[in-house]
């Protein structure tokens, strides 16, 4: 096949649209900023969904960022997601160590999912050590605070 590399010539090809990711905050994110700083820190979670927008248009993804409170309101976006995106960026909070129903959401979708956490799950409390909902997803980015949700972005945006 043949480019022809002239300035100006690709730009009536159609563009690609950009990937599409939802980001699904879980449980008590909405606390961000004043709960537990020392571990979640200062950043509320309006800041937070500013960073990850920034970050998407730097990697050329369109996103939508929602927070739910409740499993089936995660269920729910996760499902909805299987038909709005390309790929889900997933911080299940307290969900990740005991909702075989999220899951479950996320093994029966089709597109990948990546789990983060702001803290470092690891080292924290024994039962925040082992998350049922990470074995469903692609990966799990955890303990670099909101570069979390950046780092997570970057590895849906490179698409093996």
């Amino acid at each position: 096949m043949l480019v022809d590399s002239r300035p100006g010539c690709a730009d009536f090809l159609p563009k690609r649209a950009a990937m599409r990711i939802a980001v699904i905050h879980g449980v008590n994110l909405s606390l961000l900023g004043e709960r537990e700083p020392a571990t979640y820190g200062t950043m509320t979670l309006a800041q937070l969904d500013a960073e990850i927008e920034r970050a998407a248009r730097e990697l050329g993804l369109a996103v939508t960022t929602e927070q739910y409170e409740g499993e089936g309101e995660i269920v729910r976006a996760l499902h909805r997601a299987r038909l709005d995106a390309d790929g889900v960026v997933l911080n299940p909070g307290a969900y990740a160590h005991y909702s075989y129903a999220i899951a479950d959401a996320i093994a029966s979708i089709a597109i990948p999912v990546v789990e983060v956490h702001l803290s470092n799950t690891a080292a924290r409390e024994e039962f925040r050590r082992r998350s049922v909902t990470a074995a469903a997803c692609r990966g799990v980015v955890a303990g670099f605070g909101a570069d979390s949700y950046r780092l997570a972005l970057a590895a849906l945006a490179k698409k093996p």
